[in-house]
């Protein structure tokens, strides 16, 4: 009798697993999100494992000041991702772990119409010239988060994604140039555009952890 009744039990789960992979393995989705806007696509290895790969594009411009400088920031990230996602429960929700690649900055301008304070000194705009520069991510970010994705949790052909979590990396690197000016070849105004590339590392060296937060929409196939 505990025989059969393995044997039965065994069928029953062969049977439930064949009738899971017909409803198809695979899907194409989008996001939006903190990472930016994208494309993913999906495959389920089984109801507790799927595999994900995405990219991801963010293009922002806006203003920012750093030391008492404005600057007009540009954002370019360029994130493909690879993740895999655990489904405990066999349901929906969803434990996620994996990483983002690619180049990901943030590009610098400012172009001073009053006097500016560089490394603990004033100078004019004609001094000072243009002042350039970029912050630049890490390109391999390890993720962590958390989701709910019902897309291979239930028959129908569409699903819903919503994902929280964590990027993290070291800090970004900052780099700091000045162009025009009348000191920008001078050693010594080099050095003070040097303190003021460090100025802004400090507060760049606060984002070694970036929250993500994003939701998708999945076509199974």
């Amino acid at each position: 009798m505990k025989i059969l009744a393995l044997l039965v039990a065994v069928s029953a789960a062969c049977a439930a697993t064949t009738t899971w992979a017909q409803d198809g393995r695979f899907a194409l989705g989008a996001q939006v999100g903190t990472p930016g806007a994208g494309v993913q696509a999906q495959f389920a290895v089984n109801d507790l494992l799927v595999l994900r790969a995405g990219y991801d594009v963010l293009k922002w411009d806006g203003d920012d000041t750093y030391h008492d400088i404005a600057y007009t920031g540009e954002i370019d990230f360029r994130s493909p991702g690879a993740f895999v996602d655990l489904h405990p429960f066999r349901n929906a929700f969803f434990v996620s772990g994996g990483a983002y690649f690619g180049e990901r900055g943030v590009d610098l301008r400012a172009s001073p119409d009053q006097d500016v304070t560089l490394g603990g000194r004033t100078f004019t705009p004609a001094q000072a010239g243009e002042l350039t520069g970029r912050i630049t991510l890490e390109e391999t970010a390890p993720f962590v988060g958390l989701g709910y994705d019902d897309t291979f949790a239930h028959a129908g052909r569409w699903g819903f994604r919503l994902l929280a979590g964590a990027v993290f990396g070291d800090a970004p690197r900052v780099s700091l140039k000045s162009t025009g000016g009348t000191l920008s070849d001078y050693s010594r105004f080099q050095e003070r555009v040097a303190q003021e590339e460090q100025e802004i590392q400090r507060e760049a060296d606060r984002y070694e952890i970036l929250p993500v937060v994003q939701a998708g929409l999945n076509y199974r196939f």
